[in-house]
Protein backbone atom coordinates (compact mmCIF):
# COMPACT_ATOMS: atom_id res chain seq x y z
CA UNK A 1 0.00 0.00 0.00
CA UNK A 2 1.26 3.48 -0.89
CA UNK A 3 0.27 4.89 2.51
CA UNK A 4 2.61 2.39 4.21
CA UNK A 5 5.37 3.10 1.69
CA UNK A 6 5.03 6.79 2.48
CA UNK A 7 5.19 6.20 6.21
CA UNK A 8 8.32 4.05 5.92
CA UNK A 9 10.05 6.46 3.56
CA UNK A 10 9.35 9.39 5.89
CA UNK A 11 10.34 7.35 8.94
CA UNK A 12 13.83 6.92 7.48
CA UNK A 13 14.43 10.68 7.09
CA UNK A 14 13.39 12.24 10.41
CA UNK A 15 14.30 15.91 10.84
CA UNK A 16 13.97 18.31 13.75
CA UNK A 17 12.08 21.51 14.46
CA UNK A 18 12.11 23.87 11.45
CA UNK A 19 14.91 22.18 9.49
CA UNK A 20 13.01 19.70 7.32
CA UNK A 21 14.52 19.84 3.80
CA UNK A 22 14.30 16.11 2.98
CA UNK A 23 10.83 15.81 4.48
CA UNK A 24 9.49 18.78 2.55
CA UNK A 25 11.10 17.54 -0.66
CA UNK A 26 9.41 14.15 -0.26
CA UNK A 27 6.02 15.73 0.41
CA UNK A 28 6.32 18.17 -2.49
CA UNK A 29 7.35 15.42 -4.88
CA UNK A 30 4.35 13.33 -3.77
CA UNK A 31 1.87 16.19 -4.24
CA UNK A 32 3.07 18.00 -7.35
CA UNK A 33 1.54 15.52 -9.80
CA UNK A 34 -1.92 15.93 -8.25
CA UNK A 35 -4.60 18.39 -9.31
CA UNK A 36 -3.96 20.86 -6.50
CA UNK A 37 -2.04 24.03 -5.79
CA UNK A 38 1.12 23.23 -3.80
CA UNK A 39 2.85 26.06 -1.95
CA UNK A 40 4.76 26.92 1.21
CA UNK A 41 2.99 29.46 3.46
CA UNK A 42 5.82 29.56 6.01
CA UNK A 43 9.29 28.18 6.63
CA UNK A 44 9.57 24.39 6.28
CA UNK A 45 5.86 23.97 5.65
CA UNK A 46 3.73 22.88 2.74
CA UNK A 47 0.08 23.28 1.76
CA UNK A 48 -2.00 21.58 -0.90
CA UNK A 49 -5.20 23.37 -1.96
CA UNK A 50 -7.92 21.42 -3.76
CA UNK A 51 -10.36 23.81 -5.43
CA UNK A 52 -13.87 22.42 -5.87
CA UNK A 53 -15.40 25.79 -6.66
CA UNK A 54 -16.86 26.43 -3.21
CA UNK A 55 -16.75 29.73 -1.33
CA UNK A 56 -15.06 28.22 1.74
CA UNK A 57 -12.69 25.44 2.71
CA UNK A 58 -12.03 22.82 5.35
CA UNK A 59 -8.44 22.24 6.47
CA UNK A 60 -6.68 19.05 7.57
CA UNK A 61 -3.31 19.23 9.31
CA UNK A 62 -0.33 16.91 9.79
CA UNK A 63 2.78 17.71 11.82
CA UNK A 64 6.11 16.83 10.23
CA UNK A 65 9.00 17.17 12.69
CA UNK A 66 10.71 14.33 14.58
CA UNK A 67 12.42 14.00 17.96
CA UNK A 68 16.08 13.91 19.10
CA UNK A 69 15.82 10.19 19.96
CA UNK A 70 18.15 7.32 19.02
CA UNK A 71 15.96 4.64 17.46
CA UNK A 72 16.22 1.07 18.80
CA UNK A 73 13.70 -0.65 16.52
CA UNK A 74 14.84 -3.56 14.39
CA UNK A 75 13.14 -2.96 11.06
CA UNK A 76 14.26 -2.40 7.46
CA UNK A 77 12.97 1.17 7.54
CA UNK A 78 14.62 2.56 10.70
CA UNK A 79 15.92 6.11 10.85
CA UNK A 80 18.96 6.85 8.71
CA UNK A 81 19.61 10.06 10.70
CA UNK A 82 21.52 9.16 13.88
CA UNK A 83 19.96 10.61 17.01
CA UNK A 84 16.73 11.56 15.23
CA UNK A 85 13.53 9.53 15.10
CA UNK A 86 9.84 9.77 14.34
CA UNK A 87 9.04 8.58 17.85
CA UNK A 88 5.71 10.43 18.06
CA UNK A 89 3.96 9.16 14.95
CA UNK A 90 4.30 12.26 12.80
CA UNK A 91 5.47 10.07 9.90
CA UNK A 92 2.08 8.35 10.13
CA UNK A 93 0.25 11.67 10.25
CA UNK A 94 1.95 12.80 7.05
CA UNK A 95 1.25 9.48 5.32
CA UNK A 96 -2.45 9.80 6.18
CA UNK A 97 -2.63 13.29 4.69
CA UNK A 98 -0.79 12.20 1.54
CA UNK A 99 -3.30 9.38 1.11
CA UNK A 100 -6.14 11.85 1.61
CA UNK A 101 -4.61 14.03 -1.11
CA UNK A 102 -4.57 11.12 -3.56
CA UNK A 103 -8.22 10.37 -2.80
CA UNK A 104 -9.23 14.01 -3.17
CA UNK A 105 -7.50 14.01 -6.54
CA UNK A 106 -10.11 11.50 -7.74
CA UNK A 107 -13.04 13.68 -6.71
CA UNK A 108 -14.92 15.86 -9.18
CA UNK A 109 -17.13 17.72 -6.72
CA UNK A 110 -17.28 18.48 -3.02
CA UNK A 111 -19.36 20.99 -1.10
CA UNK A 112 -16.21 22.76 0.09
CA UNK A 113 -12.63 23.26 -0.97
CA UNK A 114 -9.92 21.40 0.96
CA UNK A 115 -6.64 22.76 2.33
CA UNK A 116 -4.06 20.23 3.50
CA UNK A 117 -1.47 21.64 5.91
CA UNK A 118 1.91 20.01 6.56
CA UNK A 119 3.38 21.81 9.55
CA UNK A 120 6.87 21.89 11.13
CA UNK A 121 7.93 22.47 14.71
CA UNK A 122 5.17 20.83 16.74
CA UNK A 123 7.66 19.35 19.19
CA UNK A 124 8.30 22.45 21.25
CA UNK A 125 8.46 25.37 18.82
CA UNK A 126 4.77 25.83 18.17
CA UNK A 127 5.09 25.73 14.40
CA UNK A 128 1.32 26.09 14.08
CA UNK A 129 1.70 29.76 14.97
CA UNK A 130 3.76 30.39 11.84
CA UNK A 131 1.06 28.85 9.68
CA UNK A 132 -1.63 30.93 11.40
CA UNK A 133 0.36 34.14 11.01
CA UNK A 134 0.92 33.51 7.28
CA UNK A 135 -2.69 34.46 6.49
CA UNK A 136 -3.31 31.24 4.55
CA UNK A 137 -6.57 30.44 6.36
CA UNK A 138 -8.04 33.85 5.61
CA UNK A 139 -6.92 33.70 1.98
CA UNK A 140 -8.66 30.37 1.38
CA UNK A 141 -11.67 31.10 3.62
CA UNK A 142 -11.11 28.13 5.92
CA UNK A 143 -14.09 27.58 8.23
CA UNK A 144 -12.82 24.63 10.26
CA UNK A 145 -9.69 22.57 10.77
CA UNK A 146 -9.13 18.95 11.76
CA UNK A 147 -6.12 16.99 12.94
CA UNK A 148 -5.36 13.65 14.52
CA UNK A 149 -2.65 11.95 16.55
CA UNK A 150 -1.71 8.30 16.74
CA UNK A 151 -2.40 7.35 20.35
CA UNK A 152 -1.23 4.28 22.31
CA UNK A 153 -3.60 2.85 24.90
CA UNK A 154 -6.79 3.35 22.88
CA UNK A 155 -8.63 0.71 20.83
CA UNK A 156 -6.60 -0.02 17.73
CA UNK A 157 -7.86 1.54 14.52
CA UNK A 158 -10.66 3.48 16.19
CA UNK A 159 -11.12 7.26 16.13
CA UNK A 160 -11.64 8.95 19.52
CA UNK A 161 -12.43 12.52 20.54
CA UNK A 162 -14.57 14.59 22.88
CA UNK A 163 -16.24 18.00 23.00
CA UNK A 164 -14.49 20.71 25.00
CA UNK A 165 -11.21 20.04 26.76
CA UNK A 166 -9.10 17.54 24.80
CA UNK A 167 -5.47 18.19 25.82
CA UNK A 168 -3.86 20.40 28.42
CA UNK A 169 -2.32 23.85 28.35
CA UNK A 170 1.35 23.61 29.28
CA UNK A 171 4.22 25.86 30.28
CA UNK A 172 7.79 25.21 31.37
CA UNK A 173 8.89 26.92 34.58
CA UNK A 174 12.42 28.06 35.40
CA UNK A 175 13.10 29.56 38.81
CA UNK A 176 16.41 31.08 39.94
CA UNK A 177 16.98 31.79 43.62
CA UNK A 178 19.98 33.95 44.49
CA UNK A 179 21.58 34.17 47.91
CA UNK A 180 25.01 34.87 49.42
CA UNK A 181 27.58 32.12 49.89
CA UNK A 182 29.69 31.91 53.04
CA UNK A 183 31.35 29.07 54.89
CA UNK A 184 28.72 27.08 56.77
CA UNK A 185 30.57 27.80 60.02
CA UNK A 186 29.53 31.45 59.46
CA UNK A 187 26.07 30.70 58.07
CA UNK A 188 24.51 33.61 59.91
CA UNK A 189 26.50 35.97 57.64
CA UNK A 190 25.13 34.51 54.40
CA UNK A 191 21.83 34.03 52.61
CA UNK A 192 20.98 30.39 51.90
CA UNK A 193 19.72 29.97 48.33
CA UNK A 194 19.14 26.25 48.92
CA UNK A 195 16.75 26.98 51.77
CA UNK A 196 15.07 29.59 49.56
CA UNK A 197 14.63 27.03 46.77
CA UNK A 198 13.14 24.48 49.15
CA UNK A 199 10.73 27.10 50.50
CA UNK A 200 9.68 28.02 46.97
CA UNK A 201 9.12 24.36 46.06
CA UNK A 202 7.01 23.68 49.13
CA UNK A 203 4.99 26.82 48.52
CA UNK A 204 4.16 25.73 44.98
CA UNK A 205 3.00 22.28 46.05
CA UNK A 206 0.77 23.81 48.75
CA UNK A 207 -0.58 26.38 46.27
CA UNK A 208 -1.67 23.71 43.78
CA UNK A 209 -3.29 21.64 46.52
CA UNK A 210 -5.65 24.51 47.37
CA UNK A 211 -7.62 23.76 44.22
CA UNK A 212 -10.50 21.26 44.40
CA UNK A 213 -9.36 17.66 44.00
CA UNK A 214 -11.45 17.23 40.86
CA UNK A 215 -9.68 20.13 39.12
CA UNK A 216 -6.88 18.85 36.91
CA UNK A 217 -3.63 20.71 37.43
CA UNK A 218 0.09 20.06 37.35
CA UNK A 219 2.54 22.31 39.16
CA UNK A 220 5.72 20.48 40.01
CA UNK A 221 9.46 20.39 39.50
CA UNK A 222 11.61 17.58 38.15
CA UNK A 223 15.03 19.21 38.48
CA UNK A 224 16.66 21.22 41.25
CA UNK A 225 20.33 22.17 41.43
CA UNK A 226 22.03 24.19 44.14
CA UNK A 227 25.41 25.02 45.61
CA UNK A 228 28.97 23.97 44.84
CA UNK A 229 30.47 22.31 47.93
CA UNK A 230 29.19 20.73 51.14
CA UNK A 231 30.62 23.26 53.57
CA UNK A 232 29.40 26.51 52.01
CA UNK A 233 25.96 28.02 51.78
CA UNK A 234 24.52 27.93 48.29
CA UNK A 235 24.55 31.22 46.39
CA UNK A 236 22.26 29.97 43.64
CA UNK A 237 19.45 27.44 43.27
CA UNK A 238 17.68 26.61 40.03
CA UNK A 239 14.38 24.76 39.82
CA UNK A 240 12.96 23.50 36.53
CA UNK A 241 9.40 22.26 36.29
CA UNK A 242 6.16 22.26 34.41
CA UNK A 243 2.65 23.61 34.77
CA UNK A 244 -0.47 22.19 33.09
CA UNK A 245 -4.22 22.77 33.18
CA UNK A 246 -7.27 22.17 31.00
CA UNK A 247 -8.65 25.69 31.32
CA UNK A 248 -7.22 29.20 31.36
CA UNK A 249 -8.69 30.10 34.74
CA UNK A 250 -6.85 27.28 36.50
CA UNK A 251 -3.70 28.03 34.56
CA UNK A 252 -3.78 31.70 35.56
CA UNK A 253 -4.34 30.73 39.20
CA UNK A 254 -1.26 28.50 39.15
CA UNK A 255 0.86 31.06 37.32
CA UNK A 256 -0.05 34.01 39.53
CA UNK A 257 0.78 31.89 42.56
CA UNK A 258 4.36 31.48 41.35
CA UNK A 259 5.00 35.21 41.63
CA UNK A 260 3.22 35.50 44.97
CA UNK A 261 5.29 32.65 46.38
CA UNK A 262 8.48 34.23 45.00
CA UNK A 263 7.70 37.50 46.77
CA UNK A 264 6.99 35.66 50.01
CA UNK A 265 10.25 33.69 49.80
CA UNK A 266 12.18 36.89 49.21
CA UNK A 267 10.58 38.47 52.26
CA UNK A 268 11.21 35.47 54.53
CA UNK A 269 14.72 34.46 53.40
CA UNK A 270 16.37 37.56 51.97
CA UNK A 271 16.97 35.73 48.68
CA UNK A 272 16.21 37.19 45.28
CA UNK A 273 13.84 35.02 43.25
CA UNK A 274 13.38 35.16 39.48
CA UNK A 275 10.50 33.23 37.87
CA UNK A 276 10.20 32.57 34.13
CA UNK A 277 7.25 30.77 32.50
CA UNK A 278 7.48 29.80 28.83
CA UNK A 279 4.61 30.74 26.55
CA UNK A 280 3.85 27.05 26.00
CA UNK A 281 0.80 25.86 24.10
CA UNK A 282 -2.83 26.73 24.84
CA UNK A 283 -5.18 23.90 25.76
CA UNK A 284 -6.62 21.87 22.89
CA UNK A 285 -10.34 22.59 23.15
CA UNK A 286 -12.69 21.02 20.62
CA UNK A 287 -15.58 23.18 19.46
CA UNK A 288 -18.73 21.44 20.82
CA UNK A 289 -20.96 22.48 17.91
CA UNK A 290 -18.43 21.21 15.37
CA UNK A 291 -18.03 17.95 17.30
CA UNK A 292 -21.80 17.43 17.02
CA UNK A 293 -21.66 18.05 13.26
CA UNK A 294 -18.75 15.62 12.92
CA UNK A 295 -20.65 12.92 14.79
CA UNK A 296 -23.69 13.40 12.55
CA UNK A 297 -21.44 12.85 9.53
CA UNK A 298 -18.98 10.22 10.76
CA UNK A 299 -19.23 8.20 14.00
CA UNK A 300 -16.37 8.05 16.52
CA UNK A 301 -15.73 6.84 20.06
CA UNK A 302 -16.06 9.31 22.93
CA UNK A 303 -13.15 9.92 25.29
CA UNK A 304 -14.21 10.00 28.92
CA UNK A 305 -11.51 12.46 29.95
CA UNK A 306 -8.99 14.83 28.33
CA UNK A 307 -5.37 13.82 27.84
CA UNK A 308 -2.64 15.45 29.91
CA UNK A 309 -0.06 16.16 27.14
CA UNK A 310 -0.19 19.37 25.12
CA UNK A 311 -0.33 19.99 21.35
CA UNK A 312 0.13 23.09 19.23
CA UNK A 313 -3.01 22.26 17.23
CA UNK A 314 -4.53 24.55 19.87
CA UNK A 315 -3.18 27.60 18.02
CA UNK A 316 -5.41 26.76 15.05
CA UNK A 317 -8.39 26.52 17.38
CA UNK A 318 -7.71 30.08 18.53
CA UNK A 319 -8.30 31.19 14.92
CA UNK A 320 -11.25 29.00 13.90
CA UNK A 321 -13.42 26.07 14.96
CA UNK A 322 -11.40 22.88 15.10
CA UNK A 323 -11.53 19.30 16.31
CA UNK A 324 -8.58 17.11 17.23
CA UNK A 325 -8.85 13.31 17.19
CA UNK A 326 -6.88 10.35 18.49
CA UNK A 327 -6.37 7.27 16.31
CA UNK A 328 -5.96 4.33 18.66
CA UNK A 329 -2.86 2.12 18.43
CA UNK A 330 -3.76 -0.43 21.09
CA UNK A 331 -1.15 -1.36 23.69
CA UNK A 332 1.90 -0.07 21.86
CA UNK A 333 5.07 1.52 23.29
CA UNK A 334 4.63 5.01 24.64
CA UNK A 335 5.00 8.08 22.46
CA UNK A 336 8.55 9.49 22.45
CA UNK A 337 10.07 6.10 23.32
CA UNK A 338 13.06 4.80 21.33
CA UNK A 339 11.14 1.67 20.29
CA UNK A 340 7.90 3.37 19.31
CA UNK A 341 6.19 1.57 16.44
CA UNK A 342 2.69 0.50 15.46
CA UNK A 343 0.54 -1.61 13.15
CA UNK A 344 0.74 0.36 9.91
CA UNK A 345 -2.58 -1.04 8.69
CA UNK A 346 -4.38 1.44 10.97
CA UNK A 347 -3.13 4.38 8.86
CA UNK A 348 -5.81 3.58 6.32
CA UNK A 349 -8.40 4.03 9.06
CA UNK A 350 -7.19 7.59 9.57
CA UNK A 351 -7.35 8.30 5.84
CA UNK A 352 -10.85 6.80 5.66
CA UNK A 353 -12.04 9.01 8.52
CA UNK A 354 -10.62 12.19 7.01
CA UNK A 355 -12.06 11.30 3.61
CA UNK A 356 -15.53 10.80 5.10
CA UNK A 357 -15.27 14.14 6.89
CA UNK A 358 -14.29 15.86 3.66
CA UNK A 359 -17.19 14.26 1.77
CA UNK A 360 -20.01 14.25 4.35
CA UNK A 361 -19.52 17.24 6.63
CA UNK A 362 -22.07 19.93 5.87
Amino acid sequence: MQIIKDRRALHQIPELELELPKTMAYLKNSLQSLNCQVFSPARSSLCAFFDFGADHALAFRADCDALPVWEKNDAPYVSTHPGQMHACGHDGHMAILLELARRLNQKKTLSHNILLVFQPGEEGLGGARYICDSGVFEKYHVRAIFGLHLWPGLEEGKIHTRAGAMMSRASEITVDVYGKSVHIARAQEGIDALAGGVAFYRGCIAHAEKLPKETFRVLNFGHMQSGTVRNALSAHTRLEGTMRAYDDETFRYLQSGLYEIAAQVEKETGCKVSVHCSDGYPAVTNDPTLVEKVEEAVPFLHLEAPATPSEDFSFYQKRMAGVFFFLGLGGKPALHSDNFNFNEEILGKGADFFQELAEKLL
